[in-house]
């Protein structure tokens, strides 16, 4: 029983998008589908792939005109957004009725806390299976469920028997679940750090365990004490409640690699505009700002800064991202996914006025202003940043 330690469930939507257009299309049913663009040969990545594609080495960020020559036969599909959201809703309007602590981590997977639930639902191990079959039947699409006593533990368990599996992990069973899974499903290791520990014959989460505290801590600093706490089982965090409008962002996928550096600053200058205009039809202003990279390898790579200010301006928002920018270390590697997020969002009318009682800044917004109007009555790219123009041949 889990009724004596927290009961942490990680549910995860099996390739969730593919399902949703197996589901609404029958004709798509036990094919290879491909979510992303109908046509396989835009520059574009992959969205989402059906376990049939993946048979072929199709996966999530896979270029799609490579999806393409692995599967010249599979169904490519447009992405359906306001679909997915959709199905999101419903499906985390069905945890809810389990808990109150249910936190979404995107559209397809949530933690859900079932500690203290039992005397309504039964024991944590029956609700996880009722969830998997409530959704099932409610929305005809399949999920896969680990549950722990701690986060990370259960997003793995949640992983390890796709599609639609069930793994339970009880108090007093983690490290012998942990230990012998390979020391890749630790959250953090990516392929630098697993190279390194591959070297020194570091295979499984237990080999990593066995290092000691202090080995770990001489060969990666605090990253190192991290390693060792995962690899004991030991996660404090709590189930988060979130709501579902945290940030508004913009993202860009380059049709090839990128390292031209004007290229990268003139996409993020884009992006930016992009992302003040979305700031300010929803009349709100954000205070943190998250610079997100994408590297050739896949790496996905994050930076995020608090100001004293909350920015709705592209302009403010571009010289922001672009300091971030230059803190980021891409070893050498090009860049595949530039994006922008504002967090932290207030509504407009409560955002303190003296942090924009400077002339430029109330310049900034008049102009910002202008070409809003502008864009509404002629189209959004009737006016454009000079940078942002292409250059005619002389």
């Amino acid at each position: 029983m889990f009724t004596s330690s927290p009961a942490i469930a990680h549910l995860d939507m099996d390739a969730f998008f593919a399902s949703v257009e197996q589901r609404d299309f029958p004709q798509l049913r036990g094919k290879p589908v491909v979510v992303g663009s109908s046509d396989p040969q835009r520059r574009g990545v992959v969205s989402a792939a059906s376990y049939e594609a993946r048979q072929y080495g199709i996966h999530s960020a896979l270029p799609l005109r490579i999806a393409y020559q692995r599967c010249p036969g599979a169904c490519f599909v447009d992405l359906r957004p306001q679909v997915y959201g959709e199905e999101s809703r419903r499906i985390m309007a069905i945890l809810r009725e389990y808990s109150p602590r249910v936190e979404p981590l995107s559209l397809d997977e949530a933690f859900l806390d079932l500690a203290g639930t039992d005397l309504l639902f039964g024991p944590p191990e029956k609700v996880v299976r009722d969830i998997q079959a409530r959704v099932l039947r409610e929305t005809g699409l399949a999920c896969s469920v680990g549950l722990a006593p701690v986060k990370f533990v259960a997003k793995i368990a949640s992983d390890l028997e796709k599609p639609a599996g069930t793994v339970i992990v009880p108090p007093g069973t983690v490290l012998d679940f942990l230990h012998p899974l390979p020391v890749e499903r630790l959250w953090g290791v990516g392929p630098r750090t697993l190279e390194q520990l591959q070297r020194e014959g570091v295979l499984t989460i237990g080999d990593l365990a066995a290092m000691g505290m202090e080995s770990l801590i001489d060969r990666f600093g605090k990253w190192g004490l991290r390693l060792w706490r995962l690899s004991q089982g030991m996660d404090g965090r709590a189930v988060e409640p979130r709501r579902e409008e945290k940030s508004i962002g913009h993202e860009h996928t380059f049709g090839e690699d990128q390292d031209d550096e004007e290229i990268l600053e003139k996409t993020l200058l884009s992006l930016a505009e992009k992302v003040a205009r979305r700031l300010r039809k929803h009349g709100v202003a954000g205070r943190t700002l998250t610079l997100k990279f994408r590297t050739e390898s896949f790496r996905t790579l994050t930076r995020s800064v608090t100001g004293s200010e909350y920015l709705d301006q592209g302009l403010l928002i571009y010289q922001v991202a672009r300091a971030l920018m230059g803190k980021i270390d891409r070893e050498g590697e090009k860049v595949r996914l530039l994006g922008i997020s504002l967090s932290g969002l207030l509504p407009r009318e409560q955002v303190p006025r003296t942090l924009f009682d400077a002339e430029e800044p109330q310049r900034g917004e008049q102009i910002d202003r202008a070409v809003d109007e502008l864009g509404r009555r002629f189209g959004r790219d009737a006016v454009k940043r000079a940078r942002l123009m292409e250059r005619k041949a002389s």
